[in-house]
């Protein structure tokens, strides 16, 4: 077989098992794999704007690959299977500018380098992931809805292209469902996992917190930030999360994730029965005093019928009468968006440039303000200004080098986490699955936000949830589920996700 191009490669229908069994026949290289996505991305970029940096070293890598699948070496689980990384994960060779020109040199502003990679990014490197660049996000990934403010522009929604795409995994996400990569890395504080996930048709893990390491990531928050897969397909993200998960001694709540992977895998309860005898919540005013649009509870009355046909019980808002909705509280001037545990970034971002290395040209958080004063992120007219609402915010930012106590946001967790636990206990729930967004997503360049059903819930909480498409609007818009269980179910929800999917597939 040439070390060319292989002309036969359906980027759009590849999948992480369909690209192995390719390899292992013989009928593709990681080599060829490698150069048909930098063709499509030479072919596509321009038009999503996904990618903001490519890896030159990626061919070389790819051929590497193959020498050692040649020489009957073991390989990574992901060995050949090219990807993509979210701008704010730390990437040798690459400046980590979290969208914003300030931290851009050709932008005018100041190189973050780093001196190795970021855990997610080094266990991907390892697992054999042809690493083919970084992709866009918003400005200090402030956004769940798209990523209009980066310096390298906008990223169009590929599945609606004049429709947001989703944040802040912006340009992963569209990496992803335009075939310029098999999987893609992104990470979530307020629905930027399962917000570009649902927005383009495809599937995400926001994972429990603690279960994959953060370190090496620009924060919004040490107390919400989590890293996971966006995908094409649930065996993927599974698969992609595998390698992702586990204890780092850089990031030390990974310590309760000890044990709590399950033997065999994520893929292991990938059954398409995986829902029969479940007991499944629906969403109602209970979780949130939030109305869906009258087309998304159309949609949602069919999937109802989809998954009591799939032999799930269904229970009617499970949460009523449980205080869980009363804890909700937007920041203001935000309407939709419960900041609280974003107090302690100043002290996140000075324990992020410390790891960057001895060369950095930021080592706190005070040179941090200093460097980016002209465009405060924090001030009255910057994309964080509604920290100032928040308690304890001020003290973080008084002494950066203390995590402040945030006993609000503790106390909040625990009520959150004691009427969940309740309700699932005393309703006997296997999990929860509502539709991912209240309505369709907003145009591109307007005001309007996504209006989802589980941000701020969920990442207070440090649950885990599946996102996964669900069908269309008729306006062609993405309609997507998610799948929201108790701490560490990832593997169930994973299940339950690949049981919907299988029967959306036949």
């Amino acid at each position: 077989m040439t070390q060319g191009r292989a002309m036969d490669i359906d980027l759009d229908a590849l999948t992480v098992q369909a690209v192995q069994a390719r390899f292992r026949a013989g009928t593709l290289t990681a080599e060829q794999l490698t150069r048909a996505c930098f063709d499509r991305i030479e072919r596509d970029n321009a038009e999503y704007n996904a990618l903001i940096f490519l890896n030159p070293q990626a061919i070389d890598d790819a051929r590497e690959i193959d020498a050692r699948r040649a020489a009957g070496e073991a390989l990574g689980p992901l060995a050949g299977v090219p990807v993509v990384i979210k701008d704010p994960m730390d990437m040798v060779g690459f400046p980590t500018t979290a969208g914003w020109a300030r931290l851009y040199s050709k932008k005018g502003g100041v190189d973050l380098m780093p001196e190795r990679d970021a855990p997610v990014v080094a266990r991907m490197r390892r697992a054999g992931a042809i690493l083919l660049g970084k992709t866009n996000v918003p400005i200090l990934s402030h956004t769940g809805s798209h990523a209009n403010d980066s310096w390298a522009g906008p990223t169009i929604n590929v599945a609606m292209p004049d429709r947001v795409p989703g944040g802040s995994s912006a340009g992963t996400a569209a990496a992803v469902a335009s075939g310029m990569a098999v999987l893609g890395l992104a990470e979530e504080t307020g629905g930027s996992i399962q917000n570009p996930a649902s927005a383009q048709g495809l599937v995400g893990i926001k994972p429990t917190i603690g279960l994959v390491p953060n370190a090496g990531v620009v924060p919004l928050s040490g107390n919400r930030d989590v890293v996971g897969p966006i995908a094409r397909n649930v065996r993927d993200a599974a698969l992609c999360l595998d390698v992702l998960a586990g204890y780092s001694s850089e990031d030390p709540k990974t310590l309760a994730s000890v044990g709590r992977q399950p033997q065999g895998g994520y893929t292991s309860a990938l059954e398409p029965n995986a829902l029969s005898g479940k007991r499944i919540g629906l969403y109602g005013p209970g979780w949130r005093a939030q109305p869906l649009s009258d087309v998304a509870a159309m949609l949602y009355e069919r999937v109802k019928e989809e998954l009591t046909a799939l032999g799930a019980d269904l229970i009617d808002d499970p949460f009523a009468g449980s205080g869980f909705a009363d804890l909700r509280k937007p920041t203001p001037p935000l309407e939709h968006f419960d900041a609280r545990g974003l107090e302690s970034i100043p002290y996140d971002i000075e324990k992020y440039l410390q790891r960057l290395g001895k060369h950095a040209p930021l080592k706190t958080f005070a040179e941090f303000a200093e460097a980016t004063r002209d465009d405060d992120a924090f001030g009255p007219d910057g994309v964080l200004r509604y920290l100032h609402n928040l308690a304890d915010f001020r003290t973080a930012l008084a002494e950066p080098s203390l995590p402040p106590e945030m006993p609000e946001f503790i106390e909040l967790k625990a009520r959150y986490l004691r009427i969940f636990e309740t309700v699932m206990t005393s309703q006997r729930l296997d999990a929860l699955v509502f539709p991912q967004m209240r309505c369709e997503i907003p145009p591109l360049h307007g005001k309007e936000v996504i209006q989802e059903t589980t941000v701020g819930e969920i990442n207070i909480a440090g649950l885990p949830g599946i996102a996964v498409p669900a069908g269309r609007y008729q306006s062609g818009a993405p309609f997507g589920l998610i799948f929201v269980g108790r701490q560490w179910d990832e593997a169930a929800l994973l299940g339950y996700a690949y049981a919907y999917e299988t029967w959306r597939r036949t």
